[in-house]
């Protein structure tokens, strides 16, 4: 192997750490909202603490993954498919920390309300559906990522529109609640605000497959509704 294969196979195998550690930093999110999804049911309220350790392991990997792709750019001068990957890569990062964050908002909501003594199930609305749901975009958004699948990313940002569909009717169902009986008004907020935070992780999902498509393709489909048409 000559000194250009040799640095070629090095400069492979850094992006592929990247990948692999981009999928590590998803899988540890998706322990999160996961988590938090199934304390909202159960009250398991002690896995509260668990969620905000992990969401210290999300934080770690995130600086960690930015030291890499700071350390390519500088060292590698990447170009072509190889600088989108990277750009890509520095971008998704950033919406799974941010999706992990919206995970611990939900579990110290569902402690809220469960030390306060109320039951969220009481209030009928489809706060599980609506979160696995959004559970199912990060979860293809990843897997769009680990195989640069651009159609797949596409499915995924369709998918976000149902999501804020489902989210909405959750609002008007809760303001209902609030106008019928002001007694349910404190927990019918905590329920709005959990709504809120699996949304927005919907948002992230959504963001994470447009950096699919412009890593696999090239094209940066950001606030263009056409372009997924």
């Amino acid at each position: 192997m000559n000194q250009s294969q040799h640095v070629s196979s090095q400069f492979d195998e850094d992006l592929g750490r990247l990948r692999t550690h981009v999928l590590q930093m998803g899988g540890l999110v998706e322990t999160q909202i996961s988590a938090a999804i199934d304390a909202y049911t159960t009250g398991e309220v002690a896995s509260v603490k668990t969620i905000v350790e992990t969401d210290r392991k999300v934080n770690e990997l995130e600086k960690a993954i930015d030291d890499d792709c700071a350390h390519i750019i500088a060292q590698r001068q990447p170009a072509a498919s190889d600088l989108r990957l990277v750009l890509g890569i520095s971008k998704i990062v950033t919406d799974l920390e941010r999706a992990g964050d919206e995970a611990k908002k939900i579990a110290k909501g569902v402690r809220r309300i469960y030390e306060a003594g109320h039951l969220p199930s009481q209030y009928g609305v489809g706060i599980r559906h609506l979160a696995e749901a959004t559970l199912t975009m990060v979860r293809q958004a990843l897997d769009a990522f680990a195989r640069l699948d651009g159609t797949q990313a596409v499915s995924v940002i369709r998918a976000d529109a149902d999501v804020d569909v489902e989210f909405k009717s959750i609002i008007r169902q809760l303001i209902t609640h609030m106008m019928e009986d002001p007694r349910t008004i404190t927990t019918s907020i905590e329920i709005i605000s959990i709504s809120r935070a699996i949304e927005r992780i919907g948002d992230h999902a959504k963001n994470i497959s447009e950096q699919v498509i412009f890593v696999a393709e090239g094209r940066d489909i950001r606030h263009n509704k056409e372009a997924i048409k």
